[in-house]
Order: structure tokens, then sequence, then C-alpha cells
């Protein structure tokens, strides 16, 4: 895909959804950064549900903590893997508190450092909360999933056979940063889930179809 076709396919993603946002239900930071710890191998609409519950009783990191592990558990047990992440988010809990002040830093290297957060999770965070473009030192912020993933090299738009790689290649080959890339990920991940599916992409109803390398052929 040249420059030119990435132009018109964000130019047709934005003009689709020109303010789009994560699905995950927040009202604050915080909110954000647990809900995304809960996210991973789990469905938003799952995690959703789960803090529907959650968030009314404690939505704060002292609040939380004082459920505790076993406490937390009782709000998240329909998520997958509830054991590790309520485990995960009471210590994030208690590092936000004796560290941070019980606020969620904006830093990649401070969320990096809090368990059950990655690279993707701060990315998140960064952008979706804060709403960074990109760091002091001119580092963009891109969370790239598994609907990233495979949308970015499907379409051709950027390659990658890891998500690190694919997340660089999305930033080299992202034109006209100013004016895309803030949104750019929740257009490629809103696309992944509900048009470039997995196992059978609906290229029938895409509206980037004749800009696509994929189309039709095998992967």
């Amino acid at each position: 895909m040249n420059k030119q076709k990435r132009i018109e396919m964000l130019t047709r993603l934005q003009a689709e959804n020109p303010h789009p946002t994560t699905e995950l239900n927040f009202t604050s930071p915080f909110e954000l950064l647990i809900a995304v710890i809960l996210s991973a191998q789990s469905t938003d609409v799952g995690v959703n549900k789960a803090t529907a519950k959650l968030y009314p009783v404690a939505n704060t990191p002292e609040a939380i903590y004082a459920l505790g592990v076993e406490g937390l558990k009782f709000y998240i047990k329909t998520i997958g893997l509830f054991n590790a992440k309520a485990e995960n988010v009471i210590k994030t809990c208690d590092m936000l508190i004796k560290l941070h002040q019980s606020q969620v830093p904006e830093n990649r290297q401070a969320l990096e450092a809090l368990p059950g957060v990655g690279r993707k999770t701060a990315n998140v965070v960064l952008n979706t909360a804060f709403g960074w473009l990109k760091d002091n030192e001119g580092n963009y912020f891109i969370a790239v999933d598994t609907h990233i993933q495979r949308v970015a090299n499907r379409t051709g738009y950027a390659k990658g056979k890891t998500v690190e790689q694919t997340e660089q290649s999305i930033i080299k080959n992202t034109p006209n940063k100013a004016q895309f890339f803030y949104n750019l990920h929740h257009w490629l991940i809103l696309h992944g889930r509900y048009t470039c599916i997995a196992r059978t992409p609906r290229c029938g109803s895409c509206i980037l179809e004749d800009l696509c390398d994929y189309k039709d052929k095998s992967e």
C-alpha cells in the first residue's frame, strides 16, 4: 500500500467515524486503566458488565485495594483469567497509592512498571485517558492488539510479524500524523472488530476493499 492509498484509507475511516473512542466504559483515567488490564484476552462487553458492578462500589485505588484479592474476584469472576487479574489489579492499586499519590501516571515507563500493564495498555491509557499523541521525545503512541495487527498486515497498511514491529511500521507509514494519528488506534481496532474479522473478513461490505492488499485472497 502506497502513501496515497494510506491517506485515502484514513480519510474514509475518518469520514465514517470522525470521533471514535474505546468501547470500554470509564469516567476517569484510573477506571480506564483497570478496565484495560481486565480486558486482556477478554471482550470489552464482558469487561463492561463486570465494571458496571465493580465501579459503583469501588472506583479508586484505595477502594479497590480495600476489597482485597478475594473481594475483587467476586466482581470480575466472569472475566477470563480473573484470578491473575485480581492479583495484578490489587498490586497496581497498592503501587499507585504508595508511589503516585493514587494518581495514574502520565508516563509510559511508570505505567509499564505496574503489574498487569504492558506496552499496549500503557499506550491506550496515554492516548485515550490523557489525550497524548506522542511523548516529549517525539515517540508516538499506538496500542497494537490482535485486531490492529491483523488489519494493518492484511490491508498492507503496515507490516510486522510481532506487535512491536507492526507498531513501528504503523508509526513510520502513517502520513499526516497531526490529522490522523490520534484516532488511528480506534479506527483500526473497530474495523478489525466488526469488518476485517479474523476468519472471514467482510470484504463485500468494507469501505476499504478497493484499497486493500488482501481482498478475497487467502492469507
